[in-house]
């Protein structure tokens, strides 16, 4: 090589070596500026100092556990096979309170007892039956359920159809044109909204107050359309209520396929519609929540985690809740067989009766109270066995900022919502005892949630094994961190 090719080398590569240490410097720049800015926006004084690589080793631990050697499915189906729908005041009921008491002791937990409630009972009776007659004496036999705490119908019930958008339309009407009629309120999801929990929201008040608000307009009846994302045949059922000033009158859902069908033919004309429904209210009876515990090392401060146990009585309550009871048994489990040994005491609660009553978490919250015991954080899993993506906060501004802290580390393993939300129907009443305490509602995927809510179609099969796992592994996940580091 001449002298003069060896300088031209030599200068290239110098070149090179200041390009490099320049895009070096620039990008630890930039990441210098984005840490800044990541702790001005998302940390405070307050915030925990997190061990980054021993955290991560040990999350990594039960993601292996939970996917590898995890027992989720096999705990889902069990529930969902041997017992299936399981409605408060139910022989399915206690069925379950017996399975769940069995398994949890099968995993040697520090403590497993039940806990005494009292419940309604609600019972369907008869399939119910509903048809539609048009103008043109054509004949529509509808996908129907009767809602949850509905009265029956006394024999067939038959009367001239009346249709609203919504609860809005409903009370603004005329008493003349609904009196002696029976009303059916068509509101759809908004399929604009991204979260189908807004959705679900916006129509809940159809399902929750339709019955009475019909009833004050003179109607002898009313129908709704169910509370779902697609069009298809499966009715919806849900809680409703009455109001002990208005007369009570029958409710029931109808299939989206269904409500468009009715839809149309009332734009042509006159519909009558015939249902007949045998459900009713009984006595009130006693129940139980079933509780496991790994006591606390440190102090008796309680984190209270789970989700409920009963279910509507359609289906197998797959996804509503029969996940989040998986998810909250198998998190316990997997904290135990990795040898965690919680700072404070990790209470795991099955409730009964959150579908039409929640006097699980009523009652539970009461005693917990009466009991002085001392509740830091509340986690609950109430969103269906799909992909987890995060946890909802209800809480002060330290205490979003206190979970926000972990949202670098979780992002590895997929979990990056952690936003002011929802906890849980369960959890929520204990927060009017404890008013400052942290509750934590697990995010899901939520896409197809309302194709399987409160239907025939919410069954074990509809469970992705792997999404369920993934579940458990996040509710463990959050025990670890919030246990470790909560003050």
């Amino acid at each position: 090589m001449t002298n003069r090719l060896k300088s031209v080398v030599l200068v290239i590569s110098l070149i090179t070596a200041i390009v490099i240490f320049s895009s070096v410097q620039l990008k630890l720049s930039y990441n210098n500026k984005l840490t800044c800015k990541l702790n001005i926006d998302d940390k405070t004084q307050d915030t925990p100092n997190i061990d980054t690589k021993n955290d991560s080793l040990f999350i990594a631990k039960i993601y292996s556990e939970a996917l590898v050697k995890g027992k989720s499915y096999i705990i889902l189906k069990e529930l969902c096979k041997k017992i299936g729908a399981r409605i408060t005041g139910s022989a399915e009921a206690e069925m379950a309170i017996y399975w769940a008491e069995k398994v949890l002791k099968s995993y040697g937990f520090d403590k497993v007892y039940l806990q005494k409630i009292k419940v309604p009972h609600w019972e369907r009776g008869t399939k119910e039956v509903a048809w539609a007659i048009n103008s043109k004496s054509e004949i529509l036999k509808l996908d129907v359920l009767a809602l949850g705490g509905s009265i029956g119908t006394n024999g067939i019930l038959e009367g001239e159809l009346i249709e609203f958008n919504t609860l809005s339309d409903l009370k603004q009407a005329n008493p003349k044109k609904v009196k002696n009629k029976i009303v059916f309120i068509n509101q759809p999801f908004d399929q604009s909204l991204l979260q189908t929990f807004k959705a679900y929201g916006a129509c809940y008040p159809i399902r929750g107050y339709g019955a009475v608000e019909a009833s004050k307009k003179g109607a002898i009846a009313v129908i709704i359309r169910s509370l779902a994302t697609p069009i298809d045949h499966y009715p919806h059922t849900g809680v409703m209520s009455y109001n002990d000033e208005v007369e009570k009158i029958p409710a029931a859902a109808i299939s989206t396929s269904h409500s468009n069908q009715l839809s149309n033919w009332l734009k042509k004309g006159k519909v009558t519609l015939k249902i007949e429904m045998d459900c009713k209210m009984l006595n009130n009876i006693d129940s139980y929540n079933v509780i496991a515990e790994m006591t606390g090392n440190k102090d008796n401060n309680i984190i209270t985690f789970g989700g409920h146990l009963d279910s509507w009585d359609v289906g197998e309550g797959a996804h509503d809740d029969g996940a989040g009871i998986t998810h909250s048994i198998e998190a316990l489990r997997l904290l135990k067989v990795i040898g965690y040994r919680p700072n404070h005491t990790l209470r795991l609660v099955l409730f009964m009766n959150e579908e039409n009553g929640n006097m699980g978490g009523k009652t539970y919250a009461k005693l917990c109270k009466e009991k002085g015991e001392k509740h830091i954080c509340a986690i609950e899993s109430d969103r269906g066995g799909f992909l987890p993506i995060g946890f909802d906060i209800v809480g002060n501004d330290k205490q979003l900022a206190f979970i926000k802290s972990f949202k670098e580390l979780l992002y590895i393993f997929q979990l990056y919502k952690f936003d002011k939300g929802y906890g849980g129907v369960d959890i929520n009443p204990l927060r009017e005892y404890y008013p400052n305490m942290l509750q934590l509602g697990m995010a899901i995927s939520s896409q197809r949630y309302f194709n399987y809510h409160h239907t025939e179609a919410d069954v074990f099969e509809t469970v992705n094994k792997r999404e369920l796992e993934l579940g458990s592994a996040a509710m463990a996940t959050m025990l670890y961190l919030v246990d470790k580091y909560i003050d």
